[in-house]
Order: structure tokens, then C-alpha cells, then sequence
């Protein structure tokens, strides 16, 4: 059990020293690309167009009224 702690901590350190000595390198990768902020600001646009059309139909809209109205008419 010893060696196998030991040979992780040994291969931590030499990770963690190769992405040092690399400047970062080993993390370049990590954020988001333009393309990929692009597309998620088009599935974000998407969203937010379809939660407006169902938010303002008729049903849903007379439902969110009578809600309000409710919660205006509550005694306290």
C-alpha cells in the first residue's frame, strides 16, 4: 500500500513540475474556443426565444395573471 501512495506522489510531482517547466502548457487547453462561445450564445438565443413564446401564449400568460393577482389579494 506504502509503494502505491509513493509512486502516485511521485508521478503528482512530475506533473506538476512538467506543467511549471512548460510555462502552463499542459493547461493551455482548457477554456473555450470562438466557436464554441458561438454556439452557445446561439443555443442561449434559442432558449430564451422559445421560453418568450411560451411565456406569452395565452394559457401560460392568463395562468402567470391570476398567479400575481393571488399573491396581490393574500392578507397578511
Amino acid at each position: 500500500m506504502g509503494r502505491m501512495v509513493r509512486a502516485r506522489l511521485r508521478a503528482l510531482v512530475r506533473r506538476v513540475r512538467a506543467v511549471r517547466w512548460t510555462g502552463g502548457a499542459a493547461r493551455r487547453d482548457a477554456g473555450m474556443v470562438t466557436s464554441e462561445y458561438a454556439m452557445g450564445i446561439v443555443a442561449a438565443v434559442a432558449f430564451a426565444v422559445v421560453l418568450y413564446k411560451v411565456v406569452t401564449s395565452g394559457t401560460v400568460s392568463g395562468e402567470l395573471e391570476r398567479i400575481v393577482k393571488q399573491a396581490l389579494d393574500a392578507r397578511m
